[in-house]
């Protein structure tokens, strides 16, 4: 019965448009709720229930129907479990994500400014919850060995697998079973998995988000040594 039950709240979501594609550096995928898989385009809508999925040059901005933005990284699974925002019903506000790998930038918009608890961003190793913010998550996968051969196994990967945060602009807070931390403007932050409890790292371990020029944004870039600026373009500057 509790499966069934689950099972029938799932779909009742799927399908609920929850934003538009607005900017595109290559294919991006949508594997809807009931298996199929769509090529989005510029204008395409994304809905509850899709997992995005970007080619490994692709860069995607997504803006959502309560202005907040997610622009992912190439080679990042990421879910829009849950979105639901109308501007005269709060109480209706849900945002519910998962990064499954690759990694994201997210800029808060009106629910996330409004009912900050109601925002939740699940990863392999941590959840992530906002402060009314601008932040970066990367998801890093365990090492896949290279094809057998002569000579020792090499992996390629300079990062250690788990998640890495960033923050650019206000708080986030990050927690697992072992614990959590609250990471403010200007930190980086790490968990190897939910058997560790996410720390502070003192400099940039390694995260890069580089986004083409077009992807022009409310919001600071990120420059390549990971430091935010203000971009040329603001749609709207909240004091």
């Amino acid at each position: 019965m509790w499966l069934a039950l689950m099972c029938v709240g799932a779909h009742a979501w799927a399908g609920q448009v929850a934003g538009t594609v607005m900017q595109l550096s290559g294919p991006l995928m949508a594997k809807k709720a009931d298996g199929k898989v769509k090529i989005l385009a510029i204008k395409s809508e994304v809905e509850q229930g899709d997992t995005l999925l970007t080619e490994k040059e692709t860069y995607a901005l997504i803006k959502l129907i309560d202005n907040s933005e997610i622009t992912l990284k190439p080679n990042t699974s990421f879910v829009i479990e849950q979105f639901s925002y109308t501007a005269e019903q709060p109480d209706g506000d849900h945002a519910v994500f998962s990064l499954l790998k690759g990694g994201l930038r997210s800029v808060t918009g009106l629910l996330g400014k409004r009912n900050k608890e109601r925002f939740e961003m699940k990863t392999p190793a941590a959840t992530i919850g906002i402060r009314g913010t601008t932040f970066i998550a990367t998801v890093v996968p365990p090492a896949t060995p290279s094809l057998p051969g002569p000579g020792p196994v090499r992996v390629s990967q300079p990062l250690a697998p788990g998640l890495y945060v960033q923050v650019l602009d206000g708080l986030i807070h990050v927690s697992n079973p072992a614990g959590s931390q609250v990471f403010s403007a200007g930190q980086f932050g790490f968990t190897p998995n939910f058997r560790q409890p996410p720390v502070v790292v003192p400099v940039n371990p390694g995260i890069k988000f580089m986004p083409p020029s077009a992807f022009n944004s409310s919001i600071g870039q990120t420059a390549s040594n990971g430091t935010s600026g203000k971009s040329n373009i603001i749609d709207c500057e909240v004091r």
